[in-house]
């Protein structure tokens, strides 16, 4: 039995290597990349570069305006992220302490509208924006927590269900009101999942290509999804530039992943296994 599980163990641990070093492996290749001209990227592209060539990053970095996209993507993706944890959590804390039909029938809907594709309303969406004159870093950052609310809510409710009333009971006969409770007594307990709605929303609003260049696809408001594809011309693509720009855009987002790790796994349970 005891050389039956140490095979089971071992098996999941080759797979867990296996399944890793896949994943990594494109990573590596960007990287190595990054230091070869555009010769040598075609002639080898799985090769480790003969000569390494620093020149990419400052060319990269000034051919796509790195800090012009930088900074757009940061306040478009801080803005939206930040408010959709504000009114996901708050929305999920009325409709879970509010036991009623409406809010059930609210909460069902939030996850209705998960399944409903932005193609389909990509259209009249982008036309009522333009009349309105929103087909800009404002406009997208509404469309962004409209698109990020559902799955947001959907996860704080599910965290809400472990966290009794009874705190809630407690904390009103201190003398806090309704406000006070929430953001005093609730939203610190969903620090787990409140990194999680951090982490996969700002992933998605941050290397979202399709929606800003629909909306925010002029100069000065370009992010760096946007700026990337200045690489990619009719006739000829600089690949050197393309993959150094591309390894300096997923950056910033590895590393607020690896400095929220450790909290991901615990709210994706919260906010999920408790449904």
């Amino acid at each position: 039995m005891k050389k039956k599980l140490d095979f089971n163990k071992l098996l999941v641990i080759i797979l867990a290597i296996v399944l890793s070093l896949s994943w990594l492996y494109p990573f590596f290749l960007i990287f190595i990349n990054s230091f070869k001209t555009r010769t040598e990227i075609l002639s080898n592209v799985i090769g480790l570069p003969e000569e390494i060539t620093l020149a990419n990053y400052p060319n990269a970095f000034q051919a796509m305006n790195y800090v012009s996209g930088f900074g757009n993507s940061v306040i478009i993706t801080v803005a939206s992220v930040g408010l959709t944890v504000l009114f996901s959590a708050m929305a999920a804390y009325v409709l879970h302490r509010r036991d009623s039909k409406l809010s059930t029938f609210i909460y069902y809907f939030c996850g209705v509208t998960m399944l409903i594709p932005f193609q389909a309303i990509m259209i009249p969406l982008i036309n009522l924006f333009g009349q309105i004159n929103l087909l800009n870093r404002t406009g997208l950052t509404i469309m962004n927590i409209g698109f990020s609310v559902s799955l947001s809510v959907y996860l704080y409710y599910g965290a809400m269900r472990s966290i009794s009333t009874d705190l809630d009971d407690a904390a009103n006969i201190d003398g806090a009101n309704r406000i006070s409770i929430f953001f005093r007594v609730i939203l610190p307990i969903l620090k787990p999942t409140t990194v999680t709605v951090i982490i996969l929303n700002g992933m998605k609003i941050w290397n979202d290509y399709l929606l800003p260049s629909l909306v925010v696809n002029q100069q000065g408001m370009r992010t760096l999804p946007l700026e990337l594809y200045s690489f990619f011309g009719e006739f000829t693509t600089q690949w050197e530039l393309a993959l150094t720009g591309l390894l300096l855009a997923i950056i910033p987002v590895i590393l607020l992943f690896i400095s929220l790790q450790k909290y991901f796994i615990a709210g994706i349970s919260e906010g999920s296994l408790k449904m």
